[in-house]
Formats: C-alpha cells, structure tokens, sequence
C-alpha cells in the first residue's frame, strides 16, 4: 500500500500477507479474526481502531523513505547531471589522444 487512508472500516476473518506500507494507517477501523503475516503494519499505524483476536506474525520493518518527503525530483536530476559532467573531460582527453594516437593503439 501506498498513501492509503481506510477510515471507519470493518475486516473480519482477514489475512494480510506480504504487506509493505508507506504511509498507510487505519483510523476508527475494526479488526475481528484477522491475521497479519509478514507485514510491516505496526502500532501506530492503527490509529483509534481496535484490534480483536488479532494475530502478528513475522513483523517486519518496511522501507520508510518517501520521495515525496525526503528528496525532490529537483536533486535526482541534479546528481545524475553531476555524474555525466564529471565523466566528461575523460570523453575529450580521450577523443583527443584517439585522432593523435589512433584507434587501435587507444584500443590495446
């Protein structure tokens, strides 16, 4: 799940199996029977619910980056322009020495 908000829900007799979330909560939801296997639905994403005969099994920390919080489009382009300027004066020495020295001896 992806930014998913379920408000006033009711899941009985689920199963939530190879779950990972990102900012994904429950508000006001009930949970009756339902099973949660390898999952990484914590505490505080149940806000307000209550959980009835539930089972957790295998929690697991899921990957809590957002590029919509953490990094901008702005910085990936910007990096990756970084990257491609610093390879360039490798591109011109070596245009360079293939017209002086040749294409097969730049190859060897």
């Amino acid at each position: 799940f992806k930014s998913v908000t379920f408000e006033d829900s009711l899941f009985k007799n689920c199963v939530f199996e190879d779950i990972t979330s990102l900012n994904t909560y429950f508000r006001n939801c009930t949970f009756i029977n339902t099973t949660f296997y390898n999952t990484d639905l914590e505490q505080y994403k149940f806000v307000d619910s209550e959980l009835i005969n539930c089972t957790f099994f295998h929690v697991r920390t899921g990957c809590q980056i957002s590029f919509d919080d953490d990094y901008s489009a702005y910085w990936i382009y910007f990096v990756n322009f970084l990257g491609t300027l610093a390879v360039l004066p490798g591109n011109i020495v070596s245009a360079l020495l293939m017209d002086r020295i040749g294409r097969l001896t730049m190859l060897g």
